[in-house]
Parts: C-alpha cells; structure tokens; sequence
C-alpha cells in the first residue's frame, strides 16, 4: 500500500465514455482517486453518491473525482447514467491501476480469504504525490470523511 508521501503511480485507463484518462491529464490538479469493488452494489452506490453529492465542493476546492473498479467500461456507463454521477469512472478489469496503488490484497468474508478490492481512498496533491489515504472507508459518508480530514 502507498504511505503518504509517495509520488503517486502513473496510470492510464478507459473511462465509461470510452475515452483514455491518465493521471498526467491532470497535472496541477488535486486528485480524489477512489478504488472501489463493484458497480451497482449497494456499499460502492453509497459510496459514490456520497462523494457525487459534494461534487461541486471538491471541485471548488480544486479536486477531481476519479473512481476505479474492475468493472468494464458498459458497466460504468450505466453505473453513471442511473446515479447521475459527475466524474471519471476508470475500468480496469486487469487491474494493472489496482494493484500499482495497493488495492488489490487479502480478504476475509464470513470466514473465509480470499484476495479481491481492497476499498481504498488517495489523495493526490498538485504535484503528484500521496496526501492522505484512507483504508478504511465509511461507504455512506465517505465524502464527510475526507472533507474533515482536509480541514
């Protein structure tokens, strides 16, 4: 898992238009890069209108929103069309993105491990490196979560 203070790693993917997004598209510019399992679960749905819900003050302070989940690019669309949502959604079925951020690691479910998406939040500061990370994310109130820690 990156630590903060990392220079975060370079990526590029397909959004759900269709279109190549990479972190160098955003130089300058604030990054939340959220990692989350599944399109239309209930916990990544929370989590993503949560963060879609303040939208307009992270974009205020300078941020862009960009989630990342295994999930293929027709699955992000409709993800996006039935939220509304208002940023990059970045599928990455190889998970070359996941597993250069650390996402990608052991779970335990009802006893059982198994290896799978670690929900995981970064923040990526104008110059390219790690701020904050958040490895334990409240799905409902995720947005709340990082906007307490950025004060």
């Amino acid at each position: 898992m990156l630590q903060v203070g990392d220079k975060a790693p370079n990526f590029k993917g397909i959004n759900q238009n269709g279109e190549t997004v990479a972190l160098s598209d955003f130089k300058g510019k604030k990054i939340i890069l959220y990692f989350y399992p599944k399109d239309n679960t209930s916990g990544c749905t929370a989590e993503a209108c949560s963060l879609n819900d303040k939208s307009e003050y992270f974009l205020h302070k300078g941020y862009v929103i960009i989630g990342v989940s295994p999930d293929s690019v027709e699955s992000h669309k409709k993800f996006e069309e039935k939220n509304n949502l208002s940023f990059n959604l970045i599928s990455d079925p190889e998970k070359r993105i996941i597993q250069a951020y650390g996402a990608w690691g052991e779970k335990k479910n009802y006893g059982k491990t198994y290896m799978g998406l670690l929900r995981t939040t970064f923040i990526i500061s104008e110059k390219g490196t790690i701020e904050k990370v958040f490895p334990r994310v409240d799905t409902k109130t995720h947005a709340d979560q990082i906007i307490k820690s950025l004060m």
